[in-house]
């Protein structure tokens, strides 16, 4: 059971100081900024989190999970969601996922490249966020390919229509909704990465990680995590066992 104890180093500050990560096209991960404001899967979950604490709450945008790691790490940030993998769990300490992603390759109009083992190889430029799960995974499974590193998706979008790049790693969910702005582009069959976007604390806050993990347990039983996505419009992601 969560106690005063564990809210308190979880919100050392007395405000719940959360963290998302925002994108041109929504996700199950990504929010979107509409006006002033922030909305998306994560905004829900935070804000139902700082509610249920009776928190205050300071709402942190960032670019990519790369940034929102750094600001966990650094304490800046007290709870944030982010996908997880062995070199994030260096800095963070990761509580239950509540989604599953899949990341693989958008490639653009007129490209010959049809399947993800054709990525690896000679010359083929690959476009990936900087500091990111999917980017790291890119690296090791296309060593034979030339890697670049942007700070946001709006970027890799931009390059993708300019013909910047190759292949541009990100997450099945995330592609599809960026399919719009590019209009001839194929997202490729399969998948080279899969993990989960777990809930994510600074390191060595054994009672904030409690804390943060009985919140998504809850979110998750109670149904808060599907009213989310629905929603956000994404009726058709499933919750994380």
């Amino acid at each position: 059971m969560t106690g005063p104890d564990d809210i308190k180093e979880l919100a050392p500050t007395g405000t719940l100081r959360v963290g998302v990560v925002t994108a041109p096209a929504a996700s199950a991960f990504f929010a979107i900024r509409d006006g002033d404001a922030v909305r998306g899967v994560t905004v829900d979950l935070l804000r139902g989190f700082a509610e249920q604490l009776d928190l205050p709450i300071d709402l942190q945008v960032y670019d990519n999970s790369g940034q929102v790691t750094e600001a966990v790490a650094s304490g800046a940030c007290d709870i944030a969601f982010m996908p997880h993998d062995a070199e994030r769990a260096k800095k963070v300490d990761f509580g239950p996922a509540y989604f599953l992603i899949e990341s693989t390759y958008l490639v653009p109009a007129g490209s010959a490249i049809r399947s993800i083992d054709e990525v690896n190889r000679p010359g083929a430029r690959v476009v990936a966020i900087a500091n990111t799960t999917t980017g790291r995974s890119a690296r090791r499974t296309a060593p034979q390919a030339e890697h670049m590193e942007v700070p946001s998706v709006d970027k890799m979008t931009e390059m993708a229509r300019t013909g910047e790049g190759d292949a541009f790693a990100l997450t099945h969910d995330s592609l599809a909704g960026l399919m719009p702005k590019l209009p001839g582009a194929r997202i490729l069959p399969g998948y080279f990465q899969q993990t989960g976007i777990n809930v994510a604390v600074p390191k060595g806050r054994a009672a904030a990680l409690k804390a943060a993990s009985a919140l998504l347990v809850e979110a998750k039983a109670s149904g808060a995590v599907r009213r989310a996505f629905d929603a956000a419009g994404f009726k058709g992601a499933a919750v994380a066992p």
